[in-house]
């Protein structure tokens, strides 16, 4: 089959090659047809070296598509069955499942090591155990969560990563208060999404932050009410709060000096959300007066901070009645064979999503 392989870290070109089969399918495991797969930041952040992931790899974890066939003892589909791919599913029994955090199970982890391709020349791994960017996937039986027959495809997609990591950065981990002020600190995809959460939950004033003016505009239209670049958040900080600072921030960038800007314009007593994610070597600062003088709330989210198939389903929901919207982030769809114009443009930061479609 086809798939988009990168064949060592550092690379900024992806490879797309017809030798590459998926393998280890058996007990418990699910073979899915991959219809499409949005380009996330994370994919090209793994590409990069920032997230950890062993090479050769297919890229991609935010995948829809159809099963092709089951395992042994999987009962939750069957052939036929139109799936989102998650990538980092529940296993229902740890400790953190078993206290409602399922967004911080580490079974997920566990394949991240086992590769899930092969070539003649090798074995190759799919980025956070799964490789969207392929044909064709086999994940195990929690990853391939069942959709209901009017979600497309590639809305599908976006609601296996981004989408979820977003709203639910505002829903759960957040849970903004009606009337209350909010910066989002980068507004691509999952930015986005935070924005329209934060609109959901009825925040007075939302202000997106982010350096391509193309994003500000696409703010605007998904719930901002203000929209500035980085240079004149100092401005919009003493406009909207008279200088005291945001109730919310949202870092949805990964880098250490976007939080500390988030930090510096959460008000005292604020909340900071970290949704973005970092590379291991790149420490946030902060002084421990400061720490307990302004009683600021630095809380990271995981994959939305909540349970995932909720989530999914809540999303859906929330789309079927058409309070968010998830088509417009979208702006425009590509072949595999085109998949490194599409990064380039991830990479310029022109594009909030691409759907690549399989």
């Amino acid at each position: 089959m086809r798939a988009a392989v990168l064949h060592e870290i550092g690379q900024d070109k992806l490879e797309v090659l017809d030798d590459v089969e998926a393998v280890g399918f058996g007990p418990g495991r699910v073979r899915i047809r991959i219809r499409a797969t949005g380009l996330c930041h994370s994919d090209l952040s793994a590409m990069g070296g920032v997230l950890p992931q062993p090479a050769p790899f297919v890229p991609g974890h935010e995948g829809a598509g159809e099963v092709l066939e089951v395992g042994e003892g999987v009962t939750r589909v069957k052939p036929g069955d139109r799936v989102v791919v998650c990538w980092l599913p529940a296993c229902g029994a740890c400790p953190a499942c078993k206290r409602g955090q399922t967004e911080l199970c580490l079974a997920g982890f566990m394949n991240a090591g086992t590769p899930n391709f092969r070539r003649p020349g090798g074995d190759v791994f799919g980025f956070a155990g799964t490789g969207t960017f392929a044909e064709e996937v086999v994940v195990d039986a929690g990853c391939a969560v069942p959709i209901p027959d009017d979600v497309p495809f590639d809305i599908a997609a976006l609601i296996g990563c981004g989408v979820t990591t977003g709203l639910g950065a505002a829903l759960n981990t957040a849970d903004v208060q009606a009337g209350s002020s909010v910066a989002v600190i980068g507004c691509g995809g999952v930015g986005i999404s935070a924005i329209q959460g934060a609109r959901l939950k009825g925040a007075a004033e939302i202000v997106a932050v982010d350096p391509v003016a193309s994003r500000r505009e696409a703010a605007r239209n998904f719930g901002a009410t203000k929209a500035v670049s980085p240079d004149e958040l100092p401005d919009a900080k003493q406009l909207v709060t008279g200088g005291e600072g945001f109730d919310y921030v949202f870092e949805v960038v990964g880098r250490s000096a976007t939080a500390r800007t988030a930090y510096d314009n959460t008000r005292r007593g604020g909340t900071l959300v970290v949704v973005g994610a970092g590379a291991l070597d790149d420490f946030l600062q902060l002084n421990m007066f400061e720490l307990f003088f302004d009683e600021k709330r630095i809380l990271p989210s995981m994959y939305g901070g909540g349970d995932v198939l909720r989530s999914y389903e809540r999303t859906i929901a929330l789309w079927r009645a058409g309070r968010i919207d998830l088509s417009g982030l979208i702006t425009h769809r590509v072949a595999l064979t085109e998949i490194n114009e599409a990064l380039d443009q991830m990479r310029t930061g022109a594009a909030l999503r691409t759907c690549i479609e399989i």
